[in-house]
């Protein structure tokens, strides 16, 4: 895989994430920690240093985050940007969004990669690293709920409901999307054994509207509406199943629903489909708070949070505009800082509902 990033250090962060997301989770769980021991406190004296281009580096990083943020066609490394455009600060502050495999990889280089403080991940992706890393949600802190990603399970006509799936050919896009990560799971726990294919969306598409390739289903987990529902064309009869919001996915999602402003073609006025949905959540690595890397990701959400009124004008992502600051990412906690600012800012933490 060829990561185009430019050149400079973003470039080599970009590498360096690219080759260490390579290695399986349980062969770096020993490392856990090890790429984040905490420096020290950047106002405890230095002794001075006898190289003269040491000031300017160390100015330089002194108050530089790490944003693994995701693909370059996706929305987080998007959202990672605008982030770090206007939190900017100059010596102060210096957000640094890093190209990655996307926000359910991104918790590795969150544990693993040198210099990343914060990432984009979607929240079920701590799954995964439980049985290798036990303590893993007291590991990750969460700054903000970004947005969610909607499950969107697509049917056939004879498919009426979601047991009806049940040994049926169902696709969740290509490996490494979201739906490829999160739409297994899901079923898993709602106990829906299908047949899982993992081929391009459209081409699955295709294959339900033709009745070919015993295609019964589609499962999109991405923020409504999508694109391929809103503009496609389908026979009477296709249609979202429901998934009701139960105690086997408390742990991670979102009860959240499907209506005809969303899908006018799909979804009769006044009808709503009940359905649930994946926080992804901008988080940070719970450094001790006497630490150097603890300092720097606060002043990062001071300046986010300060300024989140910037990222919900003209010329950002129209995402921004829905986000509240006070909103809660289920299975873990709040980075102290950020609950902090909540706590002394009463009446800005709702500023963005």
């Amino acid at each position: 895989m060829k990561i185009r990033v430019g050149s400079g250090p973003l470039l080599a962060l970009a590498a360096s994430a690219a080759l260490l997301l390579a290695v399986p989770p349980a062969l770096l769980a020993a490392q856990v920690g090890d790429a984040h021991t905490p420096s020290v406190r950047l106002h405890r004296p230095h002794p001075p240093s006898q190289d003269a281009s040491a000031k300017p580096k160390e100015v330089m990083n002194a108050w530089t985050v790490g944003l693994a943020g995701g693909l370059l066609e996706g929305a987080p490394i998007r959202l990672a940007a605008e982030m770090a455009r206007v939190v900017d600060d100059g010596d102060n502050l210096h957000v640094l969004p890093i190209v990655t495999r996307g926000p359910t990889e991104n918790v590795n280089s969150l544990l693993y990669l040198r210099g990343v403080d914060t990432a984009i991940i979607n929240s079920d992706s701590l799954d995964e690293y439980k049985s290798v890393v036990p303590d893993i949600q007291r590991k990750v802190t969460f700054v903000l709920n970004l947005f969610p990603s909607e499950l969107h399970v697509f049917v056939r006509p004879e498919i009426r409901s979601l047991s009806d799936l049940a040994g049926k050919k169902v696709n969740f896009n290509t490996l490494g999307t979201a739906a490829a990560y999160s739409g297994p799971l899901i079923f898993s726990r709602l106990g829906l054994d299908v047949e899982k294919t993992f081929i391009p969306h459209q081409v699955a598409l295709e294959q339900m509207r033709k009745g070919e390739g015993g295609m019964a289903a589609v499962v999109f987990v991405t923020s409504k509406p999508v694109d391929a529902f809103v503009r496609g064309k389908f026979d009477e009869g296709f249609k979202f199943l429901p998934v009701p919001y139960n105690g086997k996915l408390a742990d991670y999602y979102l009860p959240t629903t499907l209506d005809n402003a969303d899908y006018p073609t799909l979804i009769k006025q006044g009808e709503r489909v009940e359905t649930i949905a994946v926080p992804t959540a901008l988080v940070a690595f719970n450094w001790p708070a006497t630490s150097n890397r603890y300092d720097r990701v606060a002043r990062f959400v001071d300046h986010l949070f300060s300024r989140i009124d910037k990222l919900q004008g003209s010329g950002f992502d129209s995402k921004w505009k829905s986000i509240n600051l006070a909103a809660s990412v289920p299975g873990l906690v709040r980075f102290p800082a950020a609950q902090a600012w909540l706590d002394n800012h009463p009446h800005g933490n709702q500023a963005s509902q």
